[in-house]
């Protein structure tokens, strides 16, 4: 038996066991022609190119991190949701799970992302409404309430204060009886595309990225289920990159991070295989399903090469997919329904662990119900009608895509080698390299679309007149009142001396050495607000005010 049919032998294997994992998923897949569906094609082909492509579930994991990915389970539809109160949020949340939603993912507001109470005067006019509120563990409760967190798997978009909003998902797990060690979910908390793309910082680089440090080593130890990084290239994309720059700033961010915890004194093993990614999909169909191609090959080889992780699960890069928001228009939104769809093929066919599809009505307000549930029935109808999932990276062996997926490795390379030479990702922020890249290619997008020479269905061509404007989901204004009037009622019945002495503590532990974590989890506990924790910090840290 040669090499080849050795690693086909074991590849197979593999799939058994896979299967018998999952056996809700039928065994038998055919066309509607009543042709037979194989599990992975050109696997018994002389000519098939297993050292440039390996197999499914196989290093460089060019196709796909499972052996037989879809074939056995669906990738996670995790609709992203968040607006107004956490009790409005709540029954969100519960709707969009009993339409057939398979994991959370929770949007905040501006006011939560940045670390100030609904009462501050930063907050004003702000309070709900890009996200849901959430100023304490008693917020967080509402949130989550008669949501069984041993079953479902929450993603929360959340950055700067991220260890304070894991620490309130972990005590409010506790307030349920589920144990740290059975949640599953993961949190953003990447502030470096914050400094490039977003702007929802609070700390300096170098107190940030202990925070984050400090919740890869707590979670190894208590949280072992939980995904403390969500590395993410979406919102880079969305400031206006290119597909080659949001898959090269987001490689070189991971990197960072990596680097960081290793400075940390952690070991590449204990941590790796728990960071996540977060990848946009935009309407370029073959390049999108080419960069998530090139994105597992490029990783797979910095950590086995580069970094000499040894368990394959830290080689895997594993990502979830949001529909590309910038690409949405105001006009004619019904067309936003088709981008979408062909947005989320393009993730399914690269190969994405979970996937969130945008509303048609986003590019003007936060989602209805209504909005929701299509944007949800576009990827069940995917899954379940389409047949894309029911074999193993159909795409593969196609000259186009196999030629995208090396020139996509080719120019991300460049852009790292680059990115090194200018001391890695957190000198390239300092020094405005990646923001200056994202500015030139976003100002000439806008130029290609202002001269017609790249065309938006319904903006700049094919328009019509007189659009009548769709329904919109409103927030309500008094809710900045009414969550104030909730603060004060909690400062009131609270044991104010046992949130002194945990707010104490921590400004002990900000200045020193010890991981936070345990602090801010204590702190929690005990009712202190997001504004109240993340202002001992400020005062210890200092803020960051830009390039």
């Amino acid at each position: 038996m040669n090499d080849h049919q050795e690693r086909v032998k074991n590849w197979k294997l593999a799939t058994e066991k896979s299967m018998q994992r999952f056996p809700e998923r039928k065994e038998r897949f055919e066309t509607s022609s009543k042709f037979e569906v194989a599990r992975l094609y050109g696997i018994e082909a002389e000519d098939y190119d297993i050292e440039k492509l390996g197999l499914p579930g196989e290093y460089p994991y060019t196709r796909g991190i499972q052996p037989t990915m879809y074939r056995a389970r669906y990738w996670t539809m995790r609709q992203y949701a968040g607006f107004g109160s956490a009790e409005e949020t709540n029954k969100r949340f519960r709707y969009l799970l009993k339409q057939g939603q398979t994991g959370l993912s929770v949007a905040f507001d501006l006011p939560t992302q940045i670390g100030y109470d609904s009462d501050h005067s930063m907050s004003k006019g702000e309070v709900g409404k890009v996200g849901v509120a959430i100023d304490s563990l008693e917020d967080m409760e509402a949130l989550l309430r008669d949501i069984p967190l041993d079953k479902v798997s929450t993603s929360m978009t959340i950055n700067a204060p991220a260890s304070i909003l894991l620490a309130m998902y972990i005590a409010v797990a506790e307030k349920q009886g589920v144990s740290s060690e059975k949640i599953s979910g993961t949190i953003q908390n990447d502030i470096l595309k914050e400094y490039i793309a977003r702007g929802t910082y609070i700390f300096p680089p170098k107190p940030s990225m202990r925070l984050i440090t400090d919740i890869f080593a707590f979670c190894k130890e208590h949280v072992p289920k939980w995904n403390t990084i969500s590395i993410s290239g979406y919102h880079i994309r969305e400031a206006g990159a290119n597909a080659v720059q949001e898959l090269a700033f987001t490689i070189a961010n991971g990197k960072a991070y990596v680097d960081a915890a290793l400075a940390a004194g952690l070991n590449i093993d204990d941590f790796a295989p728990r960071l996540a990614f977060f990848f946009n999909a935009h309407n370029q169909f073959f390049e999108e399903v080419a960069k998530f191609r090139a994105a597992r090959r490029i990783w797979a080889k910095l950590m086995k090469e580069h970094y000499k992780a040894k368990n394959p699960k830290s080689w895997q890069l594993r990502f979830h997919t949001q529909t590309g928001g910038s690409t949405l228009t105001a006009q004619q939104p019904d067309n936003n329904i088709v981008r979408v769809t062909i947005q989320a093929l393009s993730a399914v066919m690269g190969g994405t662990q979970s996937l969130h599809t945008n509303s048609r009505d986003e590019a003007l307000a936060l989602p209805t119900e209504d909005s929701a549930r299509i944007a949800l029935r576009t990827q069940q109808i995917i899954a379940h009608e389409s047949g894309v999932a029911d074999t193993v990276d159909p795409l593969a062996g196609s000259y186009y895509v196999e030629h995208l997926t090396d020139v996509m490795e080719e120019e991300v390379t460049r852009y790292l080698e680059k990115i090194e030479s200018l001391g890695g990702a957190v000198s390239a922020v300092e020094q405005g390299y990646m923001q200056r890249e994202i500015h030139h290619t976003a100002y000439e997008t806008q130029k290609s679309i202002e001269k017609g020479d790249e065309i938006i269905v319904g903006m700049n061509s094919f328009t019509v007149e007189n659009e009548v404007q769709p329904e919109l989901l409103r927030v309500d204004p008094a809710l900045g009142e009414k969550q104030k009037e909730k603060l004060t009622r909690l400062k009131s019945s609270r044991d104010q001396h046992r949130v002194s002495a945990r707010l104490d503590a921590l400004r002990q532990g900000a200045q020193g050495s010890e991981n936070l974590m345990p602090l801010i989890l204590d702190c929690v506990r005990d009712y202190c607000t997001i504004g109240e924790i993340c202002g001992i910090l400020r005062e210890e840290f200092g803020e960051f005010t830009g390039i």
